[in-house]
């Protein structure tokens, strides 16, 4: 599909009620207000085509830039390119789509070590939302000193840290101690000193999860699960 095609498709599968919810969340102007379920079908229709998400990544609409995540080829992302991708964000679920693409290409780790040491919130957001992919996606390319470093930092940050940034923050420290079990100790005990952890949604109902009970409950059901010997 051509760049004029897919937006008009975009455009025709948006309604008025999600552009208005899109934008309490901090979507911004620039939107057709089209869902997950209509994207995710027009993912499968378009498949991976690095170039398009490019050229729909430039156009600064929100819903262009979702699928655009979609479909990039994080094999074809260059430093340079994902760099310039998160200078284009002020919305925060882009900083967390783009973070799936960074962690899923060769950049994962160098962008999580430098974009989650930023003071820019968006930026921090990012890239603890890489670190969060990173472990979900294969927790054994993200070394344990890496994540034990994380811990004492986020622990000694998060509080001071940028709203979003604390969503983010507080996302890879569950991702720590659900994927990285022989860290739910330390995980646990960082959840428990770092304490209630506020970050305001705004005029939504979004709330941020209790980190240390996430990951008991998600340990919990993942140990039911183990077959018995």
């Amino acid at each position: 599909m051509k760049l004029n095609e897919v937006l008009r498709t975009l455009k025709s599968m948006g309604t008025a009620q999600n552009v208005k919810v899109y934008k309490r969340h901090g979507a911004g102007d620039n939107l057709f207000g089209v869902s997950f379920a209509h994207l995710n079908k027009l993912k499968r229709q378009i498949k991976i085509d690095h170039q398009l998400a490019t050229e729909l990544w430039k156009t600064g609409n929100t819903d262009a830039m979702s699928l655009a995540t979609m479909i990039a080829d994080p094999a074809q992302l260059t430093s340079t390119a994902a760099d310039g991708w998160l200078k284009g964000i002020s919305y925060g679920l882009l900083a967390e789509l783009l973070g799936g693409v960074v962690a899923r290409s060769k950049l994962g780790l160098s962008k999580f070590k430098k974009w989650s040491k930023s003071k820019e919130e968006i930026t921090r957001q990012c890239g603890y939302s890489v670190l969060a992919h990173l472990l979900q996606d294969d927790a054994s390319q993200v070394p344990d000193a890496l994540c034990k470093e994380t811990l004492t930092r986020i622990e000694k940050e998060i509080h001071a840290a940028p709203n979003r940034a604390r969503q983010a923050m507080n996302n890879a420290l569950i991702s720590i101690g659900v994927y990285k079990p022989q860290l739910q100790a330390p995980a646990i005990a960082a959840c428990r000193r770092i304490g209630q952890v506020f970050v305001d949604y705004g005029e939504t109902g979004c709330k941020t999860p209790d980190a240390e009970a996430y990951i008991k409950k998600t340990a919990k059901r993942t140990a039911s699960r183990k077959p018995s010997r």
